[in-house]
């Protein structure tokens, strides 16, 4: 019988909650004045939204064509330099014989590299004669000598270069080994 009495004691106070908590829906008679009101602020809140995602899309839209186009600059002055090549290689198919002039043309060229890469923040990496760091240089060979301390490049097979900060492509190189007498 306790337990009847419990269940029936919880069936009241759950109706006796129900009645207590307001209801959710809205009432036939609120003022007019505030349903405008409401009406205002969600349409406000409608155009703020529809204005949010137009502006989110059309950045979206900027960043591709930035990212797209960011090299254009960049390539257009490597152009100037690809004709250069194309005129260097044409020079050589007619068997021209003046090679001092061939070659001095060939310097003019990889000058002009040079300033653009200097230009755009590239640079060279400074490898023979220096600690071999694994973040800048890349062992392909090691050498026991006693021309070069232990661990330092002692010959360079590829150019490595940075772009600020960033090593764009490590020094490939050979690495000097202490001697074991």
């Amino acid at each position: 019988m306790d337990k009847t009495k419990e269940t029936h004691k919880a069936k009241a106070e759950k109706e006796q909650e129900k009645e207590s908590v307001p209801s959710a829906e809205p009432k036939g008679h609120e003022d007019p004045k505030l349903q405008n009101e409401a009406q205002e602020y969600k349409d406000k809140y409608l155009r703020l939204y529809a204005e949010f995602e137009n502006a989110r899309r059309r950045m979206e839209r900027d960043k591709q064509e930035f990212v797209k186009y960011a090299n254009q600059e960049l390539i257009s002055e490597f152009l100037g330099v690809f004709d250069n090549l194309e005129r260097s290689v044409e020079a050589a198919k007619t068997k021209h014989q003046d090679y001092d002039a061939f070659l001095k043309g060939t310097e003019m060229v990889m000058a002009q590299v040079y300033e653009l890469l200097k230009k755009n923040d590239v640079r060279p990496i400074d490898a023979v004669g220096k600690p071999f760091d694994p973040h800048s240089h890349e062992a392909l060979l090691q050498e026991e000598t006693d021309k070069f301390s232990d661990g330092v490049v002692m010959e360079e097979f590829q150019k490595g270069y940075m772009l600020g900060d960033k090593v764009v492509r490590t020094a490939k190189v050979k690495v000097a080994k202490q001697k074991i007498n």
